[in-house]
């Protein structure tokens, strides 16, 4: 087939230092408009692929606890590098999208046993300009930080209330609206799929129901900032939206439904999310709420008493940040985990603050990321406490 490439190699670093800069990137929906990487399309236009890269490299330092400061773990490594792939065949309104991971961290390698290269590998089809559906693996709409691609976060790392609540990704049928009302914007997602997340050829009798509805009484974002962190595009006039959701995965396997290591015995997960998120004039501030169930007991047990449980309890995050002169930004941040009582003696209270400091070069694409952290245990705030510990990450984003 010949192709036209309409960006070649060869002016790749051109592009990337180039003035103009277009959207952030969204895992919902294939990237194929006003989106550029490495782009070829057919002579009669009826194949387009954009390639794009990007990877995290890190080092952060661990103490051994808050007011012992040598060090108790060093962590040194590439976090993530990914490789994306978007298009249409026929025309625009059949597009798909292909993610692949690279890195041990990436590939849910220690929970599963196998190496999960594919992370997204979906296919849409797009009826009019507020409806279309999706088809494969991709992100549910969960909670506002995980439908937020990683590589559009103002910290190294999501909180760990994202770590413990999230529905990450999940095979199936999706559906997204987005009607408008005067100036008020809605989007609806909604999402029926395995449940099993995306390391299994079988699944079982149960499936997952996800449901999302976001509300933005202000208007749109610029270039869809309500799909990345902090206020890069200096929103001239407030934006805000407010969406709340739902999910439960009926007799799942997993102990995060569709991620972590494999129950015992299946059970029921529900899990609720509220979140909002303000941005104007390079003020952003954003939090969010989660609350999961586990069924009436989320533990399980094996023939040799050994415990794997669902987390079951409630989460929340809030995080602040300023974008100054030159793309320098502070950002602040505070998450709690709060254990339910069913989990007494396996799970404690766990918060962390955070303070991060940010130079974007490239937008999300390129930038240079600081972070220091406060780990804090069993609700005890005092440096004396055993449990509690510093901790600080150092990453710099490369991609395109």
């Amino acid at each position: 087939m010949k192709s036209i490439i309409r960006l070649s190699p060869c002016l790749l670093l051109l592009f990337i230092f180039s003035k103009s800069y277009a959207q952030g990137e969204i895992d919902e929906r294939a990237m194929i408009e006003d989106f550029r990487g490495m782009e070829f399309t057919s002579k009669e236009k009826t194949f387009h692929i954009n390639f794009r890269f990007r990877m995290q490299n890190r080092v952060g330092l661990y103490t051994q606890s808050a007011n012992d400061f040598h060090i108790k773990e060093v962590e040194a490594r590439v976090r993530r590098l990914r490789l994306r792939m978007d298009g249409y065949i026929i025309n625009s309104n059949l597009t798909y999208s292909i993610q692949l991971s690279f890195t041990r961290g990436d590939v849910d390698f220690e929970n599963t046993g196998v190496v999960n290269i594919v992370r997204d590998a979906v296919m849409f089809y797009r009826f009019n300009h507020w409806c279309y559906l999706a088809f494969g693996l991709n992100k549910l709409p969960g909670n506002r930080q995980r439908v937020n691609s990683s590589g559009q976060l103002q910290f190294a790392d999501r909180s760990i209330v994202n770590a413990a609540m999230n529905i990450d990704r999940d095979f199936g049928l999706k559906a997204y609206l987005q009607p408008n009302i005067g100036n008020h914007h809605f989007n609806i997602k909604l999402a029926l799929t395995t449940g099993e997340g995306r390391s299994v050829n079988f699944t079982d009798d149960g499936l997952a129901y996800t449901g999302r509805l976001e509300w933005l009484p202000l208007g749109l974002f610029t270039r869809e900032g309500d799909f990345s962190e902090g206020d890069l595009e200096r929103e001239s006039s407030p934006k805000l939206s407010i969406a709340g959701g739902y999910s439960f995965n009926h007799r799942t396997i997993k102990t995060g439904g569709q991620l972590g290591k494999l129950l015992f015995q299946p059970r029921d997960i529900s899990t609720l999310i509220v979140d909002f998120l303000f941005k104007c004039k390079g003020w952003a501030y954003s939090a969010e709420f989660l609350m999961r169930q586990g069924g009436i007991n989320p533990v399980t047990m094996n023939e040799f008493y050994e415990l794997r449980y669902v987390y079951a309890g409630k989460g929340f995050n809030q995080q602040i940040s300023y974008l100054f002169k030159k793309n320098y930004e502070l950002a602040f941040r505070y998450s709690n985990l709060l254990p339910d009582e069913v989990l007494k003696g396996l799970e404690t209270r766990h918060d962390v603050i955070e303070a991060g400091a940010t130079k974007y070069i490239r937008n999300h694409r390129i930038k240079v990321q600081w972070n220091v952290m406060y780990n804090i245990r069993e609700g005890n705030y005092r440096f004396s406490h055993p449990a509690n510990h510093w901790g600080t990450l150092f990453q710099v984003e490369f991609g395109i």
